[in-house]
């Protein structure tokens, strides 16, 4: 059984105990511009569900037990036919033939036929899981079609009365990741590592952004990676105080720091990196005291990470150390790790520190159980990503701080014991960094 059918198995039995089904649409072709589109990538949602990544395809989730339906839980996709004519033109599709056996799916129809089958799938379930606001015209199909079975209703059939936000069931499934799911985000990691040491090598006075940028995608390309996690942020000097920077067009001064925050996709699993290192392959004192200090946060937190530790307490561990550190350098007044005055780190700390991650890389899954932070359980994998930035033009700071922006960002496995660092094989330490940049690693990459 593949990772794609335990998935919906594992739904499916969450279905049944609510009598509900569930459809489960994949996303649509993106315009880039005029009639060009962007290279497609599917739902998460519905990849974590099929492992198909054709546009144009919808599932369907069935579990036993609805009023009078003796069949048993079925899955069901609906998907465009195969024609050899567009074929030709927009690439091949598996077909409504092939479907059950190359995915495992107990049926499967023409997308085109799905609004006269769908009521009669649905039609003895309480309730739909089906997330709004993705396609207003499928919504407005979606509750056509229910309104269409509630005018049915004495005819003997028991119409769906709601329709039920997925976050609850599939996105807290999501939340928890299987080992086969691991493999893959370790596998994203390791791509992840070789692009990150080779934008370290890379790296020197007159090099563009763009540069850096190139040598990332290439890098993850030739390693077989699906695609990008995510636009790649490569950020000189003052930039890095922009945290979504990705214009990546100027070019690397020397004595700046280089913030990248890179990571790639395999089988839609990401990666979600952050390091920062001298452009001339060695860190200035000032530089050196402030990538200290975040890396002190940085490896604080993630010290901290265990079952039952509330997530929002690896914020706290990191923002605790970062802001005592800036009290120590002068850079905010305050005693220990207070500031004189409430919330005035922010301005340098900017962000919170971790996010979900999986097959979105800001991944699904509450952050809240019961009004209160969740606590972290064994499977979860978060991002750690301290950072502290110091605009150029902040005057009220000794000139040898402004300019600089420095992010630390690892990805971490909680565990059983505490956690495990995915991605804790990409250099980091000073030492580290600055081998790295003069090669002493990883063979450039051309």
């Amino acid at each position: 059984m593949s990772i794609y059918q335990t998935h919906r198995e594992r739904l499916l039995d969450g279905l049944a105990r609510t009598k509900s089904a569930a459809i489960v649409a994949t996303a649509t072709h993106k315009v880039r511009n005029n009639d060009c589109e962007y290279r497609f990538r599917p739902d998460s949602d519905f990849w974590y569900l099929t492992g198909f990544a054709e546009p144009g395809a919808l599932l369907v989730l069935l579990p036993d037990g609805a009023l009078g339906d003796e069949e048993p839980r079925r899955s069901i996709l609906f998907l465009r036919e195969k024609n050899a004519k567009l074929e030709t033109w927009t690439g091949r599709r598996l077909g409504v033939q092939a479907a059950p056996k190359t995915l495992g799916v107990d049926a499967a129809y023409d997308i085109e036929d799905i609004w006269d089958v769908l009521g009669d799938l649905l039609k003895n379930y309480q309730s739909i899981v089906y997330r709004t606001g993705l396609s207003e015209e499928r919504d407005r199909k979606v509750l056509a079609m229910i309104a269409g079975l509630r005018n049915k209703a004495r005819g003997g059939i028991q119409p769906p009365v709601e329709l039920i936000d997925p976050a609850p069931s599939l996105h807290e499934q999501r939340l928890f990741k299987s080992p086969a799911e691991l493999e893959l985000m370790r596998a994203a990691a390791a791509i992840t590592c070789e692009a990150h040491i080779a934008a370290m090598e890379r790296a020197a006075p007159g090099v563009g952004e763009n540069e850096i940028d190139a040598l990332i995608e290439y890098t993850f390309r030739c390693r077989g990676a699906t695609g990008m996690a995510y636009t790649t942020i490569a950020a000189g000097g003052d930039n890095a105080c922009i945290l979504h920077y990705v214009e990546n067009d100027e070019p690397l001064v020397d004595g700046e720091l280089l913030l990248v925050d890179a990571g790639c996709e395999v089988e839609y699993y990401a990666s979600d990196v952050t390091r920062t290192y001298p452009v001339n392959g060695s860190f200035n004192p000032a530089q050196k005291e402030i990538y200290e200090l975040v890396l002190e946060a940085q490896l604080a937190a993630i010290e901290a990470i265990q079952p039952g530790l509330a997530v929002d307490q690896v914020h706290a561990v990191a923002k605790r150390v970062l802001t005592r550190g800036l009290i120590r350098l002068g850079l905010l007044a305050g005693e220990g790790d207070k500031t004189a005055e409430e919330g005035a780190e922010e301005r340098f700390t900017i962000h919170k520190t971790s996010h979900w991650l999986g097959l979105d890389v800001h991944d699904c899954g509450s952050y809240c159980a019961a009004d209160e932070p969740r606590k972290l359980e064994p499977g979860m994998v978060l991002t750690v990503e301290p950072g502290l930035y110091i605009s150029a033009d902040d005057e009220s700071v000794d000139e040898r701080w402004r300019g600089i922006g420095v992010r630390i960002e690892d990805d971490i496995l909680v565990t059983a014991e505490g956690s495990e660092n995915l991605t804790a094989q990409i250099p980091k330490t000073i030492e580290a960094v600055e081998a790295a940049c003069a090669g002493k690693v990883l063979a450039t990459l051309a």
